[in-house]
């Protein structure tokens, strides 16, 4: 129970940071779940951490980060990620709930590509239109590298936490079952 709480909350934050960069989580899961055990990824999942899926996650990554630090160029790369950045949500989140199994894959894939799918719509449609006409484009490198680290630190933190929240909930869990029992023996002596 508690691992499939954790797994959502996994997904529903590398599907976010789909939403802002699609190879960099991507990329990052990718590692992960080919070097350590935090991660298992089912098939087809597990193509993920293939050599070869690396290199082109590499590169991808490369030319989308480069791309969208070019006044004009930034707009097409949106454009052109607006399929992208959902599809790898969708991706992300199917792959990092681990319940794929306990639930149906499509709709894991659904809850995906909408996450990413909104948080994208956001950046391209309201934020980065906004910070064009406020700032006359210069703002435009700032705000795509802050997105490039926000998105980096979220998909860390997605794999990181539940862990640490698994673990927290252990120990709460735990304290909580420790004061009932040493209040049930104060409230039996009395």
């Amino acid at each position: 129970m508690i691992e499939a709480i954790t797994s959502i909350f996994s997904a529903f934050g590398l599907s976010a940071s789909a939403g802002l960069n699609a190879y960099l989580p991507l990329l990052i899961v990718a590692l992960v779940a080919r070097w350590t055990d935090w991660i298992k990824l089912s098939a087809p999942f597990d193509l993920l951490t293939s050599p070869w899926v690396i290199l082109v996650l590499v590169v991808l990554l490369l030319i989308e980060i480069f791309a969208d630090k070019v006044p004009a160029v930034n707009h097409l790369n949106d454009a052109i990620q607006t399929f992208v950045r959902p599809t790898a949500g969708a991706i992300l989140f199917a792959a990092g709930t681990g319940t794929i199994g306990q639930a149906h894959p499509v709709l894991m894939l659904i809850l995906g590509l909408i996450v990413a799918g909104t948080v994208h719509t956001a950046k391209s449609a309201i934020v980065r239109p906004a910070v064009t006409a406020t700032t006359g484009g210069a703002g435009n490198i700032p705000v795509s590298i802050a997105e490039d680290i926000i998105a980096a630190v979220v998909s860390i933190l997605a794999i990181i936490l539940p862990v640490m929240l698994s673990a927290i909930i252990i120990l709460v869990t735990a304290f909580i079952i420790w004061w009932l029992w040493r209040r049930s023996n104060r409230l039996a002596r009395a």
